[in-house]
């Protein structure tokens, strides 16, 4: 690591100077206040399991993975991420199959991952429902299930061993609170941001940064004391801002572009996969990094889909741009994030990304991003020619939400404007065009954009 270049980096945005995941874990933040997390973040998760989507401790969706998960992939990933980040920590996220599994292979496969943990200090946790546990379990049984799982992570384990976070793709209100106040777990991968139209469930409407979710609905951040669930949900995948704003596939383009392998080298071949990876995480690591004094990449890649050489080549990549970068494990970031925000009151995340020129990611165009306890604002512009700017979302978080009380697959939280366009209301339109009431919440919030035509 350049100590010149981290020098100009802290004079220059007065940051934390972070180690890469080298130092051993210990955090060196030099932070203007107590409760400011700073520097650069990145989170990697892998999945084993069985069948491609379990949905359910009896019901499975999509085909046998066992071949695909079987020990020699398992060993493989893990090379592939130490051939990358050296010292790095990693979350592993094991099926309720997995877990049960009798055959030799499985058994193996546990072991493994317990190694994994006494030897790199990796994470292992459970994923209930292969992401989808809201759209085919009741609450009650979603709770179950993953008190059972837990358990029994916590024996094949050993030694007292207890996972800081659990990894679930998508996860109700309830069930994150009772992560919380009965299994005493304070960290949940518990939304896909923006994810509407693909697999088996939509989500869209909710922040894509660490917040504490409110009771009435787990994309809503918590407004008080009253609805606060003391648990930090966290995004699965860190996706290009200008591909997420489109509804699944729409226009031939993949909405779910970032920096996982299936939508980028997997279909953009790798080289222009890798540039869209890399891409990806500057949007988070230089600009947003700058706006919000941290920046944090995450994905979850399952093990069966290999790209294990691609894992290496990112991680080596961003020690190489980024060396400042700590790669620790889900729930360890959750909670450095939990330690230094108590509540949501200091919510204020911004982000600006210019297309990065991948299928769906117009080079022309130019998003911006703000997100906060109060609403969340997306400005849409083309820069080339200076376009005026046009809101695509408005998602307030101060009106009442409800979750599904029945098995369904959306579980989106969308209101006064939704950039995905799929109801009637969700037009573009300029900030003049919204309510005198919405304007005022908005101006009060930036003053900046009351000059934007």
């Amino acid at each position: 690591m350049s100590s010149d270049w981290t020098r100009r980096e802290f004079l220059a945005r007065a940051t934390a100077s972070l180690a890469f995941a080298g130092t051993g874990g210990n955090f060196h933040a030099r932070a203007a206040g107590p409760s400011a997390l700073r520097g650069r973040f990145l989170t990697h998760v892998s999945v084993v399991r069985v069948n491609q989507i379990e949905v359910t401790p009896n019901r499975s969706i999509g085909e046998d993975e066992a071949i695909d998960n079987r020990p020699d992939r398992i060993r493989s990933r893990r090379e592939a991420f130490a051939a990358g980040c050296p010292n790095g920590r990693m979350t592993w996220a094991i099926s309720w199959l997995a877990l049960n599994d009798s055959r030799k292979e499985y058994q193996e496969a546990r072991r493994l991952l317990a190694s994994y943990h006494d030897r790199y200090g990796d994470e292992i946790t459970f994923i209930p429902g292969g992401y989808f546990a809201p759209m085919y379990n009741t609450r009650e049984q979603t709770r179950q299930t993953i008190h059972n799982a837990l358990r029994q992570i916590s024996g094949m384990v050993g030694s007292g061993y207890r996972p800081q976070c659990l990894v679930a793709g998508f996860m109700d209100a309830e069930n994150q609170r009772y992560l919380a106040a009965d299994e005493g777990i304070h960290v949940c991968q518990g939304q896909i941001w923006s994810q509407h139209g693909i697999d088996n469930g939509d989500g869209d409407g909710g922040i894509c940064y660490p917040y504490f979710p409110s009771r009435e609905h787990y994309l809503k951040p918590a407004q008080g004391p009253a609805d606060f669930i003391d648990c930090v949900c966290l995004d699965g995948w860190t996706c290009d801002f200008l591909t997420a704003r489109r509804e699944g596939f729409q226009g031939g383009f993949n909405s779910r572009l970032g920096v996982g392998p299936i939508e980028t080298v997997g279909n953009l071949g790798i080289v222009a996969g890798r540039k869209e990876m890399l891409d990806t995480t500057a949007v988070h690591f230089d600009s947003g990094h700058a706006m919000n004094n941290f920046g944090w990449v995450t994905a979850i890649w399952e093990v069966s889909i290999g790209h294990d050489e691609d894992l290496t080549y990112w991680l080596e990549a961003v020690r190489d741009r980024w060396p400042d970068t700590h790669v620790i494990t889900e729930g360890e970031f959750g909670l450095e994030w939990r330690k230094h925000t108590p509540n949501n009151a200091t919510l204020d995340y911004r982000f600006d990304a210019k297309g990065t020129g991948a299928p769906g990611s117009e080079k022309e165009l130019e998003i911006q991003w703000f997100m906060n306890s109060e609403f969340r604002l997306a400005l849409l512009r083309d820069w080339t020619h200076d376009s005026p700017p046009l809101a695509i979302d408005f998602t307030r978080y101060d009106l009442k939400a409800e979750e599904p009380h029945s098995l369904q697959r959306e579980w989106s939280l969308m209101n006064v404007l939704n950039q995905k366009g799929t109801r009637p209301q969700d037009k573009p339109r300029r900030l003049r065009e919204f309510s005198i009431e919405d304007q005022h919440r908005i101006y009060a919030r930036y003053p900046e954009l009351k000059s934007r035509p």
